[in-house]
């Protein structure tokens, strides 16, 4: 969540910031949250004052009453819990207005970069770049969804009789090529220094507002109600919050983790022809990047995450594109959001596969997730954090699927060849 220093030193650029993002009556909200610090402060302020005049009058009592003046003693008695009253009611005003502050700022998004784009949707976010090169297919290709029924490698109508549509049941070579896919992720992401985690895929409520999940896509999750636990809409989850609450060394940073784990949305209102086959699923594979890093130095990191995925693109021989998000598109939490998309020359469509994102210090404070300096005084400051997919499964597939079907069968990327011990589906 935004910082209250960062709302109250820079309240104009702020409230500009959360219009980029067309958040709704954004001054009326930091107006509230400024107003609501002000009532906390004065509050602080007054109890502070009152238990010291409090503590000064009940070190009195005891010399009076040594002086045989039990009659002041008496009074002052009378005034110190009078003043107890007055502290418990400012006590009380303080917490209120803490809790009501927390809890509207857990309502109001992350500012953006000032690199982001002005716009309302994805018809506005901007191509960075563009990358592999058009395939060129046999007449008519078909979708993956059709590809799949023909080979036998996925089956959509099973995993509806077991789970319900958006559950799909790998076969054989689907299987394995989806088993090969998370090896070479994790192995790519453990080559560039990443240390792999293997975490929880269910979570619990703190863990869900520390990453900002929480309150903004509670309706996106599955909840176990039960035992008030979420299952995971990403690794990004449970993985940031290792560093919930922890004080870290500078000389630790940049932490770099990198964690395979099945990751469940449920998609509300989705359907259509955009969300057949592979497109959008309730349950899927993915490798996540996490890194924790120094305000001055994550942006190198997003250039280095970012290099990082267009390299997974290249290697898997598929068109791709780069997008700069814009204001109006950009997730809740991020700062600056980047987009891989994969081209489906079936489908005639480009698939999205990847956001990379820098969150700045937004999710470190909901975390409390800090690191302390090197210089002389050794400050806490606040940590910026990463993550990026690298990368989901599902649309990948679909792309492979797709980009590689020829008359004698489906052609596996050389890249992925030692890892699905065998070069074709047919």
């Amino acid at each position: 969540m935004l910082t209250i220093k960062q709302i109250t030193e820079n309240t104009d650029s702020v409230i500009k910031g959360l219009e980029k993002k067309h958040f709704k009556n954004a001054k009326e909200a930091i107006e509230k949250v400024i107003e609501l610090n002000d009532i906390r402060r004065n509050s602080q302020k007054q109890l502070d004052d009152n238990l010291a005049k409090s503590k000064g009058l009940a070190k009195s009592i005891g010399q009076l009453m040594k002086e045989g003046k039990s009659d002041e003693a008496a009074s002052i008695r009378k005034e110190v819990s009078e003043f107890k009253d007055i502290s418990k009611t400012l006590e009380d005003q303080m917490e209120k207005a803490a809790t009501d502050m927390r809890n509207l700022l857990y309502t109001i998004p992350n500012i953006p970069h000032e690199s982001v784009p002005e716009g309302f949707g994805a018809e506005d976010n901007k191509i960075e770049k563009m990358g592999g090169q058009n395939t060129v297919l046999p007449v008519n290709p078909l979708p993956h969804w059709e590809l799949a029924r023909k080979y036998d490698i996925i089956d959509f109508d099973l995993g509806v009789k077991i789970s319900g549509a958006g559950f799909p049941v790998y076969k054989g070579k689907g299987a394995r090529l989806q088993r090969a896919l998370i090896n070479f992720f994790l192995d790519e992401a453990r080559n560039s220094g990443y240390t792999e985690i293997q975490p929880p895929t269910v979570v619990n409520q703190d863990s869900g507002y520390g990453t900002g999940q929480l309150p903004d896509k509670e309706g996106q999750m599955y909840h176990c109600e039960v035992d008030d636990l979420y299952l995971i809409p990403t690794a990004e989850v449970p993985v940031t919050n290792i560093y919930r609450d922890v004080i870290l060394e500078e000389k630790e940073l940049p932490i770099k983790n990198c964690a395979y784990t099945q990751c469940f949305r449920r998609e509300a209102g989705s359907y259509g022809k955009d969300v057949r086959g592979l497109n959008r699923l309730h349950e899927f594979s993915k490798v996540e990047l996490v890194r924790i890093d120094k305000p001055e130095h994550s942006y190198e990191s997003l250039k280095e995450m970012l290099a990082h995925v267009e390299g997974l693109c290249q290697k898997l021989e598929l068109p791709y594109r780069i997008l700069r998000l814009c204001g109006g598109d950009m997730s809740f939490t991020s700062a600056l959001c980047f987009d891989f998309e994969v081209y489906s020359e079936a489908q005639k469509r480009w698939l999205e596969v990847s956001s990379v994102s820098n969150f700045e210090t937004y999710q470190a404070n909901r975390l409390k997730c800090r690191y302390r300096t090197t210089a002389d005084n050794k400050k806490i400051e606040l940590c910026h954090t990463l993550n990026g997919s690298a990368l989901a499964l599902p649309r990948i597939v679909a792309a492979l699927l797709e980009n590689n079907q020829t008359p004698e069968g489906i052609k596996i990327p050389k890249a992925l060849v030692p890892y699905c011990g065998f070069d074709i589906i047919d």
